[in-house]
């Protein structure tokens, strides 16, 4: 496996936070398409297909046709996003969160070389970082688990970064203690965790409760993060409130003071 690119970083902000990566000469940093927010001149970028993998890259075109499929599959874009220092001296670039969340850096060399992660949570890494798809087995995970039958899975030597929504908890599982979860909620996990779904055994829990049908069970041993605001049910909130909104604004003035009063009685007009 080749060896992946050793660069320093911080992460800045809160709430909306964004990485900083510092890159030595010759360094490059892969990401995804859009996700930069800036970077110094010298650092040179470039687009290619897949993750830039050696190994998948040595296989000739079908290799590297076959990495970039692999992304696709997963949910992700044909191609990403290169960034290579062309400077003798250290430079600079940085990446932003796409929603309120946190940045979660992580060596994957502190975690076996593997990491499953949603598809959607992969910001960035050091090049040299594979990341290909991980299939659910079991029909269950791939129906009901939030993530359908592929997510991706992350390997290498080096840093990778994720973003998750809301507040992370990481968790470390021993061996054969399960955690129950909403499926959304997931962010990633380590490869010895075993993942399935379980339905939540109560109709009328799942008819009225409002926690869906199914639950995540993780079961260690391993290690686990977890995010308390899922992009999904962000969305579906603001979806929700501006269907009312939109419904409702015209009769109610909802949203300011003005509204409630009408523009038109503020004038003195009819």
């Amino acid at each position: 496996m080749e060896r992946a690119h050793q660069i320093d970083y911080r992460v800045y902000g809160d709430d909306i936070q964004f990485v900083e990566i510092s890159l030595d000469y010759g360094e490059t940093i892969i990401a995804e398409p859009g996700a930069m927010m800036y970077m110094d001149a010298d650092i040179e970028m470039d687009t290619i297909f897949g993750d830039g993998n050696r190994r998948e890259s040595s296989k000739g075109f079908k290799g590297i046709l076959a990495t970039a499929g692999k992304r696709v599959l997963s949910g992700e874009n044909l191609f990403t996003s290169t960034f290579t220092n062309k400077a003798i001296e250290k430079k600079s670039l940085a990446f932003a969160a796409p929603y309120p969340g946190k940045i979660i850096p992580v060596n994957l060399m502190d975690y076996g070389g593997q990491l499953i992660c949603q598809r959607d949570s992969y910001l960035c890494s050091a090049k040299g970082i594979e990341i290909s798809i991980a299939f659910q087995k079991k029909i269950g995970v791939g129906f009901f688990g939030g993530e359908g039958f592929i997510m991706q899975k992350l390997r290498g030597d080096g840093l990778a970064f994720l973003h998750a929504g809301g507040t992370i908890i990481k968790r470390e599982l021993n061996a054969g203690e399960m955690l129950k979860l909403d499926t959304g909620c997931l962010v990633a996990f380590t490869a010895g965790v075993e993942y399935d779904v379980q339905f939540v055994g109560n109709v009328k829990s799942a008819l009225f409760g409002g926690e869906g049908l199914f639950l995540a069970t993780l079961r260690g041993p391993g290690t686990v993060w977890l995010q308390s605001l899922p992009f999904s049910r962000m969305a579906d909130r603001i979806f929700s409130a501006s269907k009312k909104s939109n419904s409702g604004a015209s009769s109610k003035g909802e949203g300011s003071l003005l509204g409630s009063i009408g523009i038109g009685n503020l004038f003195g007009e009819d």
